[in-house]
């Protein structure tokens, strides 16, 4: 099975259209962000600045037409925050975190903290828009109660004989009709990034700006390019980090991905190991055997936890890969292994599962699960023939040998989104070339979710700068790398590209 982590295709682009001036013609209505972020001394002690507004977009943009000055039709409404330049503004930096589903609004709050009295901080008014379906944007993609999305992760998910594959794709479909039933075709057929990247030019426009600077991490870059394709004259300068390559298709991403993965919990292993009581043992040939000797249990019976939950064998996996996308949480992978190996407390592994999800400690989920899956299922297409996906399974078995989800059978379950109730929007193609000296790729070697050379890829589409970062970590700008920063932070303010083959 192929887990599911952020992959998405790139889009089909057509020409600009002029838009009515009630799509384009509204100026943003800024206010206070206390719906959004909440209220408190707190907050306005570290944002003191920040104003919030609603933008909305026609929900289907093949509907408008530019002769009705004021087309119906339904709306969505888009989240933004801006936290103004802190002195001589040079103009507007706009970000988006990926996912797809994760809020920039919330992105922004915390960049705008992390980065007071910095020269991006101080040139540029920070802004974030959460795309359609999306954090504190409505409608807000919601396929499952907090119930159905807990009994939904207690599905080990790994029969793969020809009955097991079956119930596999009985219980996507069950997830598929329902996010049709509560979202509706329209909206549904709508989410995708072809729709986002119009939006994000709205937001622009409401914004007063000719132009903007952007910041796209992971599927931000995915956006990013999209937004590049259709709107190059308003790129003032793009930098994409942990990047995503839109002429892959679906399987071969999430292939390379797998394969980032496996990179990363060996290294993480080769860590562990220097630990006398490493859980995965000393020998590098056998990490992942040792690995599946602690997991493979729990697809009969969770692990113990304090959590009445306790830990099952997806989540077990899930936490895991949570886990590589920073070294930060090794010592918590650490810690839930341990508890497999002794039969005492793996909640750490059910923690790192629980920040994957979304689930708060109340046992309440946010909407980026469900967003990730709709966004990515009409940034398709994905191949229905089940061949297929029985080749793909053998291939991902040999690119990451520690998230194999049972025993290989011949038989694999296709991916939810070739059981998607709409069609994709979007076909793989390679990203256009911005005008030289307006883009920088930030591609690190040992990346887990983004590939180093999907970066190197989508730098040369592009004709962009590369920044290469040695390291194992999902995305590093502005994430205490001074040689990175330094150069990001110059292209930002400057305009001026960094060094060729600028390594850190």
């Amino acid at each position: 099975m192929l887990l599911a982590l952020p992959i998405v295709a790139g889009v089909l682009c057509a020409p600009a259209v002029a838009a009515p001036e009630s799509v384009y013609g509204r100026p943003a209505v800024w206010g206070s962000c206390q719906r959004f972020l909440g209220a408190g001394p707190e907050i306005e002690r570290l944002l003191p600045t920040a104003q919030c507004a609603d933008v909305a977009v026609p929900v289907d943009w093949n509907a408008v037409d530019p002769n009705v000055p004021n087309p119906q039709g339904a709306q969505a409404q888009l989240a933004v925050i801006r936290v103004p330049a802190s002195g001589q503004k040079i103009g507007t930096l706009m970000v988006n975190p990926g996912g797809p589903g994760a809020s920039a609004v919330d992105t922004v709050a915390g960049m705008a903290v992390a980065l007071a009295g910095s020269p991006i901080a101080q040139g540029f008014d920070l802004v974030g828009f959460d795309p359609r379906g999306v954090g504190y944007s409505t409608p807000q993609v919601r396929c499952r109660t907090d119930a159905e999305f807990d009994a939904y992760r207690r599905e080990p998910l790994a029969d793969y004989s020809p009955a097991g594959v079956a119930h596999i794709e009985d219980v996507y479909r069950q997830f598929a009709q329902s996010c049709l039933d509560r979202m509706g075709p329209q909206f549904l057929a709508s989410i995708g990034t072809a729709s986002a990247a119009r939006d994000m030019d709205v937001v622009r426009a409401a914004l007063g700006e000719e132009q903007i600077s952007y910041l796209g991490f992971s599927y931000g870059t995915e956006l990013g390019a999209a937004y590049a394709d259709r709107y190059p004259d308003r790129v003032r300068a793009m930098v994409l980090d942990g990047a995503v390559d839109p002429g892959t298709d679906p399987i071969n991403e999430n292939i390379n991905q797998l394969a980032g993965f496996q990179a990363a919990f060996n290294d993480y292993a080769a860590d562990c190991a220097r630990s006398p009581d490493c859980p995965l043992g000393t020998d590098p040939a056998q990490f992942s055997n040792r690995y599946h000797q602690l997991i493979d249990p729990l697809v009969l019976r969770p692990g113990g936890t304090s959590d009445p939950r306790g830990l099952g064998y997806a989540d077990a996996i899930t936490g895991t890969a949570n886990a590589l996308y920073t070294k930060r949480y090794w010592k918590y992978l650490t810690s839930g292994l341990l508890g497999l190996a002794r039969g005492t407390d793996a909640g750490d592994l059910l923690t790192l599962a629980d920040e994957y999800w979304n689930r708060d400690p109340a046992g309440h989920y946010g909407n980026q699960q469900d967003a990730f899956a709709a966004i990515r299922c009409v940034d398709g297409p994905y191949p229905k023939d089940p061949a297929v996906w029985a080749e793909a399974d053998q291939r991902a078995r040999a690119a990451a040998p520690f998230m194999e989800y049972g025993t290989f059978t011949g038989y694999a379950p296709r991916d939810i989104c070739s059981l998607w109730p709409v069609p994709p929007t979007t076909v793989p193609h390679d990203a256009s070339p911005l005008p030289a000296g307006k883009a920088v790729v930030v591609s690190t070697t040992r990346d887990p979710a983004t590939p180093y050379q999907a970066g190197v890829d989508l730098a040369r589409e592009l004709d962009a700068s590369l920044i290469t970062f040695d390291g194992t970590q999902h995305t590093v700008v502005f994430n205490g790398d001074a040689c990175v920063d330094t150069a990001v932070v110059n292209f930002l303010t400057a305009l001026t590209p960094p060094p060729a083959g600028l390594q850190c």
